[in-house]
């Protein structure tokens, strides 16, 4: 399933040119920010990693639906890949946002209506991926996660719009008329959203691929005891 050599090359070429496209664009290519100067770069990779984790998160949703529904294994696989790989670039925005956070506001953290749903957000990922790993039959397993990863989803909405319904210091980049950057800070976010977008998916086809060669490893072991008793 996992196996198109080619695809994958393309996928991980195109991931790699965008993703430097991206770099050049925010270290080099970007203006600088008259307030926050050099600082305010590394905004484009926070907001991306946060944009990359919700739209994991997404995934997992629907893949745990998908599974509910058709009982199909690939659809438990999609799922625990997806919520790995979310909890990932989730961590990495909690981290960048605390990077920038500390000259802004003078502190690393600060109980912000975003930021505390961010963090409550990370938690519930990581329960998941506990939850995971406590169950050993595969099939109460991806049953109990399948549940588990919809339910779960409840808290991308609202951290995503934490900002918009309680008072908040956080920066507000998507208004109601759009996007609050402009010009050269604009096409580089959105350079940067897309390079993220791709290497989500790369990095997914090759989660996929080792969550599969996993579960053939299982079988074969599970084989191998049968035939050993």
């Amino acid at each position: 399933m996992y196996d198109n050599t080619r695809c994958e090359m393309i996928l991980d070429i195109a991931a790699a040119i965008f993703t430097l496209v991206a770099l050049f664009m925010a270290l080099v290519w970007a203006p600088t920010e008259a307030t926050m100067g050099h600082l305010q770069r590394i905004f484009y990779f926070h907001v991306s990693c946060a944009w990359v984790g919700f739209f994991a998160f997404f995934v997992t949703f629907l893949a745990s639906i998908l599974y509910l529904w058709r009982a199909g294994p690939r659809w438990d696989r999609v799922a625990a890949s997806s919520a790995e790989i979310g909890l990932t670039f989730v961590s990495m925005a909690i981290v960048t946002g605390s990077i920038w956070a500390k000259p802004i506001w003078n502190t690393w953290w600060t109980w912000d209506p975003r930021l505390t749903t961010s963090a409550i957000l990370w938690i519930i990922y990581v329960a998941y991926l506990m939850l995971r790993t406590s169950l050993d039959e595969p099939a109460r397993r991806a049953r109990f996660a399948a549940v588990y990863g919809i339910l779960a989803f409840i808290s991308v909405p609202i951290t995503f719009m934490a900002i918009h319904w309680w008072r908040t210091i956080h920066p507000v980049i998507l208004q109601s008329e759009g996007f609050a950057l402009a010009g050269q800070m604009l096409v580089t976010l959105l350079a940067a959203l897309a390079a993220f977008t791709l290497l989500y998916f790369a990095l997914l086809y090759h989660r996929l691929w080792l969550a599969q060669r996993a579960e053939m490893v299982a079988e074969l072991r599970e084989r191998i005891k049968r035939r050993a008793w």
